[in-house]
């Protein structure tokens, strides 16, 4: 204002047909739907060669348009059949191969941390996740382990055979299916909320029936979460449940994405530990402005979603995960890796599996210039597109995610009553007055609690002072003059 792929085995199964010749390396680009344990069965090499060659810290992130290097391929006919299917299980039945490794293996359902081990490269070694890992072994911190450490692992494990070599059947480890991340996040009910920027007005928030706020966080890539911990208390001393909607750089995802969306992880991991009740996972991430260029797609954020949901879930599995809402818009008359609608774009996430890794769907609206009630009318040059209209991005997302609860993290109704003329981009709010931001506020609300389908009302904004090109301070409910001509309408929305 990105689909985690669980891996059944660490092993590498080499099949008598489709499986290329070793002898130098070539470059392989991510296709959709591709994951590394697919990957290294097409090249007959192991998924640790490959993550090793590409600097990969967790093999479970890849992303599509991934330029991988694959060591030892000779780059000749990738187009043999593939009998793995989807989920990197044995179609074959053999399911005993061994990759061979430098590295102990477990024996009896433990292992001993290794030099040079990460939890992240154990976790994939035996087919599971280092959130995982780190709950099943009571670790607060996934980036501190020690040499000599002992892990439990998930699942039956037997002792498996270092030497290598043996592709058709030999002792390896059979981790078992992997158990999903605790969830008790309460993701029933209704509740109302507002986005604060300086959370200067809690008594006229409390006064309007809300018990939520929203404050934005973003991390610049190294600090921890502890920095913001400030942010959390500050909220619950006032009574306030807190949402963090947590952005970071672009340009930092763009030198190693993978990285980055574990770094991102861990981050949020860190929040979570710290008592936030429910965290935003990025924003808008389908515009430049929020995702780097050649980059932006649906599939690729769901990874970096994945690796986030888990990481909050092993630190607080209570806290709400909701994902980034995108930018409602029908700009890019499609989708693209450097930009898209968010009707495309939420589909790619769903394809790639999105609804597993959250608890809440996030919706922005924030472009109504007519009453929530209506689906037509809207006096802009496009009122056809479904943004205008409240009921249509509600159904829009609810039908793409059948089952999951919405969050609508930003919603709120442009005027610049009191204030002064709107910038040309946002001309189409000037017949918006004050008493309609009152009204529609609250007939959204209304709607919204009675329809059975929204968590959380978040009303985009409290309390923001910026009227310049982003003229922020027109959608703020509390004006200029410190009154809030909305807070009555929307406590009596909530029956209060």
């Amino acid at each position: 204002m990105r689909r985690l792929i669980v891996l059944l085995s660490a092993s590498i199964i080499l099949f008598a047909v489709g499986i290329m010749t070793v002898s130098a390396q070539t470059t392989h680009t991510v296709q959709a739907g591709e994951n590394l344990y697919r990957i290294s069965l097409r090249y007959g090499v192991s998924m640790n060669a490959i993550a090793s060659a590409n600097g990969l810290s967790n093999i479970n992130l890849i992303f599509t348009g991934q330029q991988l290097t694959i060591p030892g391929a000779d780059g000749g006919d990738t187009s043999g059949d593939d009998t793995s299917g989807d989920t990197g299980s044995d179609a074959g039945g053999d399911t005993g191969s061994d990759a061979g490794s430098d590295t102990p293996v477990a024996t009896g359902g433990t292992y001993t941390v290794a030099r040079g081990d990460t939890l992240a490269r154990i976790a994939s070694r035996f087919g599971t996740t280092f959130t995982v890992l780190a709950q099943l072994n009571n670790i607060a911190n996934p980036n501190l382990i020690f040499v000599g450490q002992v892990l439990n692992l998930p699942g039956g494990t037997t002792g498996g055979d270092t030497a290598g070599g043996d592709t058709s059947g030999g002792d390896t480890v059979d981790s078992g299916p992997v158990a999903p991340p605790p969830n008790t996040a309460p993701t029933s009910g209704f509740e109302l909320g507002g986005q604060a920027i300086s959370f200067s007005f809690p008594d006229q928030m409390r006064g309007a029936g809300m018990t939520w706020v929203k404050r934005q966080i973003k991390w610049n890539g190294s600090d921890p979460a502890s920095n913001y911990q400030n942010v959390i208390d500050s909220a619950k001393a006032q009574g306030f449940k807190v949402l963090l909607s947590v952005i970071g750089e672009p340009s930092q995802i763009t030198a190693n994405p993978t990285q980055y969306y574990q770094n991102y992880a861990n981050f949020v991991g860190g929040l979570a530990a710290g008592g936030a009740d429910a965290i935003e996972v990025w924003n808008e991430t389908n515009i430049e402005r929020e995702w780097p260029l050649g980059l932006i797609s649906g599939a690729n954020y769901t990874q970096m979603l994945s690796a986030a949901y888990q990481s909050i879930k092993a630190q607080n599995s209570s806290t709400i995960v909701i994902s980034g809402a995108p930018a409602p818009t029908g700009f890019f008359q499609g989708c693209s890796t450097n930009g898209g609608d968010d009707d495309c774009y939420i589909r790619q996430m769903a394809n790639a599996g999105a609804a597993q890794f959250m608890d809440c769907v996030g919706v922005h609206y924030n472009s109504g210039t007519v009453p929530p009630t209506a689906t037509s009318g809207a006096p802009v040059g496009s009122p056809g597109h479904y943004s205008w209209y409240y009921p249509s991005m509600i159904n829009l997302y609810a039908s793409v995610f059948p089952g999951k609860p919405l969050c609508l993290t930003e919603i709120g109704y442009l005027t610049g009553e009191g204030i002064g003329e709107l910038p040309g981009g946002f001309s189409w709010a000037s017949g918006v007055t004050l008493a309609n931001q009152a009204e529609w506020l609250a007939g959204a609300v209304s709607q919204a609690r009675s329809s059975g389908r929204v968590r959380l009302f978040i009303v985009w904004n409290v309390d923001a002072t910026n009227f310049g090109d982003d003229p922020q301070a027109g959608y703020a409910i509390v004006r200029p003059d410190g009154t809030c001509p909305a807070c009555n309408a929307l406590r009596a929305a909530m029956g209060l």
